[in-house]
């Protein structure tokens, strides 16, 4: 089984069929791991569908892959990307992966100015958000809308966030800044235009050095030439 045995996708009306199996491997796969995470209803999940705001992965045969969906916070300046699961029978074949990279670039078209963030435990999520170009973070820059806060009520951590004023808890934050993604990108290209601008100006001087030295040489051999009929050489 590879990653083409699949189709992963936009969400809409036509998946809300799969929200209540999503909704219980999310709460099995947090349970297996000690971990918690947000608990989810199936028609909170059957409605991102609805409105557009998650993906999904289906095998070629019709069954249910994997899903990730998207939230908006702070008035749509942060963007979570938020659930991200997958069927333990498909495990293994990088699902995770393509799933959270076509998730992020949902979330890139539908908000291109928000900071898109998230909170986990897992290496695997970090690896992934890594290579999507997140960065590590402290939690008082992602959103402090008290409702992504409230979210964190269901996770079996949440005395150790509130005991630690919502500062850190075991959970990683990442943040993708489509501001200082763009200040990188206007460097880098800077840097190159720079770079490109230096191998000319040395291009330049080795071609001007070629033909002073072409010049020094045609001089020398005429000079030669002229001594040596002089001279009888």
């Amino acid at each position: 089984m590879t990653i083409s045995d699949f189709f992963i996708i936009p969400a809409t009306a036509a998946h809300v069929g799969y929200a209540n199996q999503i909704c219980d491997e999310m709460f099995e796969s947090a349970k297996a791991r000690g971990t918690g995470i947000a608990r989810r209803k199936p028609e909170y999940v059957a409605k991102k569908m609805e409105e557009g705001k998650a993906v999904i992965a289906l095998h070629k045969d019709g069954r249910w892959a994997g899903f990730c969906y998207i939230e908006t916070w702070g008035h749509g300046d942060y963007v979570a990307n938020s659930g991200l699961i997958v069927n333990p029978e498909f495990r293994k074949v990088g699902l995770a992966k393509a799933i959270k990279k076509r998730v992020f670039e949902l979330s890139r078209e539908k908000y291109p100015k928000s900071k898109i963030f998230g909170l986990t435990t897992g290496l695997a999520v970090m690896k992934i958000n890594s290579d999507l170009g997140y960065e590590p973070v402290t939690y008082s820059e992602l959103t402090q809308d008290e409702e992504f806060w409230k979210g964190c009520q269901s996770c079996i951590n949440y005395d150790i966030l509130m005991s630690k004023d919502r500062k850190n808890c075991m959970c990683t934050a990442m943040l993708w800044d489509p501001v200082e993604k763009e200040r990188e990108l206007k460097e880098k290209i800077q840097r190159r235009a720079e770079a490109k601008e230096r191998l000319e100006r040395i291009a330049k001087k080795q071609s001007l050095l070629k033909r002073i030295e072409a010049k020094l040489w045609k001089s020398t051999k005429k000079i030669m030439g002229t001594v040596g009929l002089r001279f009888g050489i």
